[in-house]
């Protein structure tokens, strides 16, 4: 069997998690395979909803098994908090959640950095959302890094010899900080992680897909945030891209299958960085208003613009996508008029092709939709679609080059309609 992965083709926050809920009963894994707890997936179904953050989208599939890949950067103290959330809720992961002894682990002093480090940027700050991503991820290229497998050899000492590294490096800034607040409950945490199950999650993973099992990789994050391809240096740490899977769980090239790119109708982006088709108007505020656009993990308000197709173009190029989902369907429908930007004019330059950069001075080149002004939430059918709606999808289509095959009108996991 192969491994079909699922991922964003935006600046994150398209719908993973709703996404691969739908998706799971379909597979025997699911396995996330970069990123770390600036994650936030967000599910909803009977009536309650959960945010995820270091901990896959299929967890609440009993009979499923649940993979913390190795490209993955894990907090210990986030980690139990969120455990012991969804045992309080009647979710208990002990049985179903596996973890790769080669996550590296996310301390109190990587925090510390991340936040020293984005004070002194000031006016050019990235956005980080100071979970110690960053300071995490460079450690691990640095080899200075602890995994989840220090945890069980000795991991007082090693985590003591890091800290003093990393407090040296922290005279550094003018920063004034309590690591003892930030030290509140990590040993408790690191006891916690070692009540499950861990694993040489290569060697595993490799091992289900001889035995026929189906497995779905979840990305975090989106191509646009990707380390090497997306807006840098206004990016993330990780590679968000299909090749980040084949790094992040110890899987060959060839054993990818279906590449599944989310994408939300319009745009959004939280923190700084380039939004070529960010909107300032009433527009985008009834964007943010009706689709509840605050970051699941900060609780930042999102930036939101009109969709914006040579990004979009960029990411299904890049990752080798093969079915398209669309989300948020059903915030567009107040809508009279939807425009979609087809191109970017930078001076006397038009260009359909994702630049080196994005510059102050790009405009981008629209074509107007008509909105289909109703209500969507209800629809349970493609049968029900208006026809303006219709008309968007295929006009998407036509451009990406690529059939959308799920379409989602709400945040329900109902609310997910499979098109024929």
């Amino acid at each position: 069997m192969k491994v079909d992965v699922l991922l964003g083709l935006q600046w994150g926050d398209e719908g993973k998690g709703k996404v691969v809920d739908v998706l799971t009963p379909k597979y025997d894994v699911i396995t996330r395979f970069q990123g770390g707890p600036n994650a936030g997936h967000t599910l909803e179904f009977d009536n309650k909803k959960f945010v995820l953050h270091n901990i896959p989208s299929g967890v609440f599939h009993a009979d499923k098994i649940n993979v913390i890949g190795n490209g993955v950067v894990l907090d210990p103290i986030t980690f139990k908090k969120e455990v012991d959330g969804l045992l309080a809720k009647g979710t208990n992961l002990h049985n179903n959640l596996y973890i790769s002894k080669k996550a590296h682990l996310i301390l109190p002093t990587h925090r510390l950095l991340d936040a020293a480090s984005e004070a002194s940027k000031g006016a050019t700050k990235i956005g980080s959302t100071l979970k110690g991503i960053g300071p995490t991820y460079m450690d691990k290229t640095g080899r200075n890094g602890l995994r989840v497998g220090d945890i069980l050899h000795n991991f007082e000492e090693k985590y003591a010899d890091l800290k003093a590294k990393h407090l040296r490096l922290l005279e550094m800034y003018d920063f004034e900080y309590n690591l003892d607040e930030f030290e509140a409950g990590l040993m408790e945490s690191i006891e916690a992680l070692r009540q499950f199950k861990l694993i040489d999650s290569e060697h595993e993973l490799n091992r289900y897909m001889r035995e026929g099992k189906s497995l779905l990789a979840e990305g975090a994050q989106g191509t646009l945030l990707d380390i090497d391809f997306g807006s840098y240096p206004f990016v993330t740490s990780s590679n968000t891209v299909c090749a980040g899977a084949c790094t992040g769980m110890g899987i060959a090239p060839g054993n990818i299958g279906e590449v599944f790119g989310i994408f939300k109708a319009y745009c959004t982006r939280v923190g700084s960085g380039p939004f070529p088709t960010e909107l300032f108007d009433e527009v985008g505020e009834n964007l943010r208003k009706n689709g509840n656009e605050f970051g699941s993990t900060t609780g930042r308000p999102r930036r939101c613009g009109w969709i914006d197709l040579v990004a979009l173009k960029y990411s299904v190029m890049i990752n080798g996508v093969t079915q398209l989902i669309m989300m948020k369907s059903d915030v567009l429908s107040d809508q009279a008029i939807i425009k979609v930007a087809t191109a970017y004019k930078m001076g006397d330059e038009v260009t359909e092709e994702f630049p080196y950069e994005l510059p102050d001075n790009l405009e981008p080149v629209y074509t107007e939709l008509p909105g289909w002004k109703c209500d969507l939430t209800n629809v349970r059918s493609e049968d029900e679609f208006p026809e303006e709606l219709n008309f968007y999808i295929e006009f998407l289509e036509r451009e990406l080059g690529v059939p959308i095959t799920i379409i989602s009108v709400g945040p329900d996991r109902e609310q997910t309609i499979i098109r024929q």
